[in-house]
C-alpha cells in the first residue's frame, strides 16, 4: 500500500510539474522569458505562491528545466532524422520545421540571454548532442582536402566534438553549417525578413545549397 501510495505521489507531481512547465511556456509565448512569473503560473494552476515553489524552487530552476526540454526535443528530432537516413539538407530542414513550430522555445536557447539567469554546466551536454549529430552526417560526405586556420584551431580545441575522430575540416564544415543555418533562422524567426518580399524558405534553401555543395 505504502509503495502505490509513494508511486501515486510521485505521478501527481509529476503531472503538476508539466501543467506548471505548460502554463510557463505559454506565458513566455505572450510577454517573453523576461517576464516570467511563479506567482502568476500558481494563479493559473489554481495554488498558492508558496506551494509552487514545492515543485520548483525558484524562477531559474524552472528556465533551466524548460530549455533542458528544448534542447532535448531538438536532439531528439535531428537524431531520428538521421536515423531514418536524413542527409545533412534533411537535418536543416528539420531544425527549421522544430523552430517554426514553436519560435519560443527556439528563442529560449538560440536566442538573447534572458538577463540575470545562469544556465548550469550540464545544460550544454544536451546541446552537444545536436553537434555530435551533425558532425556524423558530414563525415558522410567526401572530406574536404582544403584546410584553414580555423581547421588547425579546431583541430587543437576538439573536446566539444565529443571523441569525433572527424578531420577537422569536416569539423569546420559541421560548425559553419550550424552557425550560418541559426542566422538565417533567427532572422526569419524574429520577422527581419517582413516587408522584404521573398521567400524566406527559398533563401533557407538557397543557402542550404551553398553549404552542403
Amino acid at each position: 500500500m505504502a509503495a502505490g501510495g509513494t508511486g501515486s505521489r510521485e505521478r501527481y507531481r509529476a503531472q503538476v510539474r508539466e501543467e506548471i512547465k505548460q502554463h510557463a511556456w505559454e506565458q513566455i509565448a505572450t510577454a517573453g522569458v523576461s517576464a516570467l512569473s511563479l506567482n502568476a503560473i500558481a494563479k493559473h494552476v489554481g495554488m498558492s505562491g508558496p506551494a509552487l515553489y514545492r515543485y520548483f524552487a525558484s524562477r531559474d530552476e524552472l528556465i533551466t528545466e524548460l530549455i533542458r526540454d528544448a534542447y532535448r526535443s531538438l536532439a531528439d528530432a535531428v537524431r531520428g532524422a538521421l536515423d531514418s537516413g536524413a542527409d545533412v539538407a534533411g537535418l536543416a530542414y528539420t531544425v527549421r520545421e522544430w523552430a517554426l513550430a514553436d519560435p519560443q522555445r527556439y528563442f529560449l536557447i538560440y536566442g538573447t540571454p534572458v538577463p540575470g539567469y545562469h544556465a548550469p554546466d550540464d545544460t550544454t551536454a544536451v546541446s552537444s548532442e545536436i553537434m555530435s549529430v551533425l558532425i556524423e552526417a558530414f563525415s558522410a560526405l567526401p572530406a574536404d582536402q582544403a584546410t584553414t586556420p580555423f581547421d588547425a584551431h579546431l583541430d587543437n580545441h576538439r573536446a566539444w566534438a565529443a571523441g569525433h575522430a572527424a578531420p577537422a575540416a569536416t569539423l569546420h564544415r559541421a560548425v559553419s553549417f550550424w552557425t550560418r543555418l541559426h542566422g538565417v533562422l533567427s532572422l526569419e524567426l524574429a520577422g527581419h525578413f517582413t516587408g522584404m518580399e521573398f521567400d524566406p524558405a527559398l533563401l533557407f534553401a538557397d543557402e542550404l545549397s551553398t553549404l552542403v555543395t
